[in-house]
């Protein structure tokens, strides 16, 4: 599993592995309960594992050939050998916290949830009509509940008060299903090598996205040549890509997204004041919280 788990993350020709914002909330947690950032070193690692062993599983079901402007791991070795170094990083992330039970009952916990959300995410691929609130359900389990994790972990590890690890882990799900509102706005116009993704990605999957479930809610004349669209039998066109991301816009969807990413940034700040931490991590996450919710199309 070597050689597939490298290409992933990098290491074979020193290309980027990606923005480790989940290691980062750990260490930054640990350190603003009173920690060394050390002492959450081991959680820090395996949330990252976690977190890839997902991208490598999502790119084979949504059969995405490129990540980070590279090939994806089905696309370079297969679809078997990238399930199963998915499966090794998982495996690897639970060994390093063997000896933490309760981390890793924290941890195994959050995957439970990210795969609760990446089911509920494919099986909307195949519905007609998805509604807001069970679009945003199914966000905050693939991706708030991971970033929540992290922060958990690191007040865990840091030896956090009850209070702390609770306001964190709420900290970090906010902050996560703003970062999932706004991972929704770049996979339609976001910017091939901002994203690493082709452009019009999540519309050419026909995903049912946050801004596109939102927009087809909407009952606007858009709204119903959207669902045309996206009810076709036959792959899509460039054009009708860009009609596509047209169309989500003036039904509103893009405005709502991007208004609920607003919003939720907000809510997670609150959590972080409420935790009661040491003033400069307390800062730094609050500058990454802004800074992941930000990103430039």
């Amino acid at each position: 599993m070597r050689a597939p788990v490298r290409h992933h993350f990098g290491w074979d020709d020193n290309t980027s592995g990606g923005k480790a914002i989940r290691p980062a909330l750990v260490l930054l947690a640990a350190q603003a309960v009173g920690a060394r950032a050390r002492k959450a070193l081991p959680a820090a690692v395996a949330v990252e594992l976690v977190h890839n062993f997902s991208l490598v599983h999502d790119d084979v079901m949504d059969g995405d050939a490129t990540r980070r402007h590279r090939p994806t791991v089905w696309k370079r070795f297969g679809t078997e050998t990238a399930i199963l170094a998915g499966d090794a990083l998982l495996a690897l992330s639970a060994q390093l916290l063997a000896e933490r039970p309760r981390e890793l009952q924290v941890l195994m916990t959050a995957v439970l949830d990210l795969v609760e959300g990446q089911s509920a995410d494919l099986a909307f691929e195949r519905r007609e009509f998805v509604g807001a609130e069970e679009c945003r359900e199914m966000a905050a389990g693939k991706t708030g509940a991971l970033l929540g994790c992290a922060c958990a972990l690191g007040a865990l590890a840091g030896g956090g008060t009850a209070e702390q690890v609770r306001e964190l882990r709420r900290f970090g799900e906010a902050a996560g299903l703003a970062f999932q509102f706004v991972d929704d706005l770049l996979g339609i116009w976001g910017q091939a090598e901002v994203t690493g993704k082709p452009v019009f990605s999540d519309l050419r999957n026909r995903k049912k996205s946050l801004p596109v479930v939102a927009a087809l809610a909407a009952g606007t004349e858009a709204s119903r040549e959207l669902a045309a669209l996206y009810g076709a039998k036959e792959a899509l066109s460039d054009a009708q890509l860009a009609h596509a991301a047209d169309l989500v816009d003036q039904a509103g969807g893009r405005a709502w997204a991007q208004a609920q990413a607003d919003r939720l940034l907000s809510q997670a700040l609150v959590h972080l004041e409420a935790a009661g931490l040491r003033q400069r991590a307390h800062a730094e996450l609050a500058v990454l919280a802004q800074l992941i919710t930000r990103r430039s199309f």
